[in-house]
């Protein structure tokens, strides 16, 4: 399996000549690098005009490895060939590295690039990446991977040290500036012409070396579109994502491989959807989840994506009230800030009717309760943040269980909390920092043995549970709250603003048709529809235009498996489909229908015609786009089982494709979807194909204004990220 890294953008608040004078001074060896034993020059090329310089080094590792190993290798050494072309015209170092020895069974690639900070010229930028892939290696292939990204680990960390290092020797010595390269001064004679001339074709030749690709590669689009800055020296603020500093800042201390990890999970939301992307904190909460495994992390944080998007969970704060019913016995609330600075919400759990808050709500009910909640707990973490100057990613929850007695363990209301924490675990991942358990009561053993089942073990971990008045001792509730904050009614000092709870009154409660019909209300809102595809099964709907020049817009989401979409035109209607009673409507595993229109003695090009370009969609992508009709009549919008394509003889087909067929499973997608016909005057954004509005989690976007030269999406989006 090949092993990847990618760096975060590291900034430099130094000129680009004053960090290349330092980095040139880690050669021929360096002696803060004890594995970098020495290295030779092997080729090397200057342009005339002294603009282009590039370097060929043979550099010799003495890795840390078992002696045993390297007994069994037969080399003391590891050889690298490292090539550096540096290009003072455009002020920008591209260093391409790889390994000489084993070359046959290991292979190491490594990138790095410094370039001028986009909004401070003052400023250099350096960003990395890696391979390692590991063909055989005597049967130690597991152990040479972890001595490779252990060694390699080791020296990201002292890369910005060394560099700080050689500055301050050349501060030490005097050296504060470096100008910048200027190009000869030409003179009339024919013999500078000549010259120069000269000297332009070697330019131009070394282009190919130095490709404007390779800094695309190097900085990513974020980097190169995003303000890194202002000129003035602070750094950290959410708008910088050039600086390292900005994730220490706002997410923590990570290690280079979780920083890795993050970069490239992001740098895939980016090259699936075209408008904005999850939050670094969101994003870093699902790796956490899955122990910084990107594709465990990425499946998850693709469901959770979709399942916000289809129950416009992103709405809930601005746009629902909650019941006057949950206001007044609903005991609990936010109530300031644990030691660490978590927003912190205490839940009088043995005070609330459980029952009578099922028997007057209904399940849906208190489960968008407590999503908003969730949604204002991430608010409150963003802001706490801010205030105290350091990342605060989770909150702690505070649960006094005194009055908790057989009533609580009432089957719908145990049903109705089962199923609110498997929500919360599937979309609020490692946000949970703390849960403080007080006066646990001789039945919490009962209902501890029902609920634990369904919690993660990251999350059981957070648990502390007193019993009694045990949480006024040693290690109780002082060690984790400020005595001044602690409520009144666990003996502190500060009132609590927390409702009391107390039994819901019997005239309150409604019968289950009257929850069934509630429940419907509160989460059918969603525009989408879910449909199944089948291998050999399509799904497809049909749309009528009776006015040419109509728009048909479409917004989908590849929940599972991967699909081909498809348009199609016909001047006569198929015959309707049978009504599928299925419903469409579930918050945790929203099911589908399946409908063919287009009839099986139906022949393209004679029945009907494929107006727009297939469109091949990959499972989590989310696609937006338009198409301006050219004739009234009936539109088909098909959604079709994708299948590998046939091996062609001097065409054969990629590992990852043919490991993704085997992972397939039932020849079974799912997708989640909505259309809407427009007027073409009433149509907004760019008129923009299939092709050009493949996009990636809408759910996400901004209701922003694309600019005249993106090809984004063709619709405004609705949704944004709280």
């Amino acid at each position: 399996m090949v092993q990847k890294y990618q760096s975060p953008v590291r900034v430099y608040k130094h000129p680009f000549e004053l960090i290349m004078a330092a980095y040139e001074r880690r050669f021929p060896t360096c002696p803060l690098i004890p594995m970098f034993v020495d290295s030779d020059t092997v080729n090397e090329f200057k342009s005339e005009d002294g603009a282009i310089h590039v370097i060929e080094r043979r550099c010799k590792l003495d890795i840390d490895a078992p002696r045993l190993l390297k007994k069994i290798a037969g080399v003391d050494y590891v050889y690298f060939v490292q090539k550096n072309s540096l290009n003072s015209r455009e002020r920008t170092l591209h260093i391409e590295a790889h390994n000489e020895t084993f070359s046959n069974r290991v292979i190491i690639n490594e990138h790095c690039c410094y370039t001028v900070h986009p909004e401070n010229e003052d400023w250099t930028c350096f960003e990395q990446s890696a391979s390692l892939d590991i063909k055989s290696f005597f049967g130690f292939e597991s152990t040479v991977e972890k001595i490779a990204m252990k060694q390699y680990t080791s020296n990201i960390k002292k890369g910005k040290e060394i560099i700080e290092y050689y500055l301050r020797q050349l501060e030490e010595e005097g050296i504060t500036f470096v100008p910048r390269w200027t190009p000869p001064s030409i003179t009339p004679s024919a013999e500078s012409s000549s010259s120069s001339s000269s000297c332009k074709k070697q330019a131009a030749a070394m282009a190919i070396v130095i490709p404007d690709a390779a800094l695309k590669e190097g900085l990513s689009g974020e980097a190169l579109g995003s303000p890194g800055g202002a000129p003035e020296p602070v750094v950290g603020t959410p708008d910088d994502k050039l600086d390292a500093d900005y994730i220490k800042r706002y997410l923590g201390d990570l290690t280079p491989l979780q920083e890795s990890c993050l970069i490239r999970l992001r740098q895939w939301l980016q090259e699936t959807h075209k408008g904005k992307i999850p939050k670094d904190e969101h994003i870093l909460r699902f790796l956490r989840a899955r122990d910084f495994n990107i594709d465990k992390a990425r499946e998850i944080m693709c469901q959770s994506l979709t399942w916000r998007k289809q129950h416009q969970v992103d709405y809930i704060l601005d746009t629902w009230n909650p019941p006057q019913v949950l206001q007044d016995y609903y005991a609990g609330g936010w109530h300031h800030h644990d030691k660490d600075g978590r927003p912190l919400y205490v839940l009088r759990l043995g005070q609330m009717d459980t029952k009578g808050l099922v028997r007057a709500l209904g399940e849906e009910a208190l489960l968008r309760y407590v999503l908003s909640i969730n949604e204002e707990g991430l608010r409150r973490c963003e802001e706490n943040t801010k205030v105290f100057g350091r990342p605060i990613s989770s909150w702690t929850c505070l649960v006094d269980l005194e009055g908790l007695n057989m009533r609580h363990l009432w089957r719908p209301g145990v049903k109705a909390l089962l199923r609110i924490i498997e929500v919360v675990e599937a979309n609020y991942p490692e946000t949970l920092g703390r849960l403080l358990i007080l006066r646990a009561p001789r039945v919490f053993p009962v209902l501890w043995t029902l609920v634990s089942p369904f919690i993660d073990d990251n999350t059981r971990r957070k648990f502390l549970i007193y019993a009694g008045n045990d949480y006024q001792g040693p290690g109780g509730l002082l060690d984790y709250i400020d005595r001044e904050i602690i409520p009144d009614f666990l003996s502190g000092e500060c009132m609590c603003e927390v409702p009391e709870g107390g039994l819901v009154p019997k005239s309150l409660y409604r019968t289950a048709e009257e929850l069934e019909n509630e429940d419907l209300k509160l989460w059918t809102e969603s525009i989408y529809q879910s449909a199944s595809v089948f291998k050999g099964a399509p799904h497809e709907i049909l749309i009528q235009i009776v006015d040419a020049s109509s728009v048909i817009t479409w917004d989908f989401d590849v929940c599972k498996g991967d699909i081909v979409f498809n348009i199609y035109h016909s001047k006569r209607s198929p015959q309707p489909p049978k009504k599928d009673s299925l419903g469409a409507h579930s918050i945790t595993s929203p099911g589908g229908n399946n409908v063919q229109l287009i009839d099986k003695v139906w022949q393209l090009g004679r029945d009907y015609s494929m107006v727009e370009s297939p469109l091949i969609c990959k499972e989590g992508e989310s696609v937006q786009g338009s198409h301006v009709t050219r004739w009234p009549g009936f539109y088909i919008l098909q959604w079709k089982f994708h299948s590998m394509p046939a091996c062609a003889a001097t065409n054969l087909p990629r590992v990852d494709d043919v490991l993704a067929s085997l992972q397939v499973s039932s020849h079974k997608c799912k997708v989640m979807y909505y259309t809407e016909v427009i007027g073409s005057e009433d149509f907004r954004g760019s008129m923009t194909s299939l092709e050009s509005s493949h996009s990636g989690f809408s759910q996400l976007s901004a209701a922003t204004t694309s600019s005249s030269q993106s090809h984004s999406s063709s619709m405004i989006s609705r949704w944004r990220f709280c």
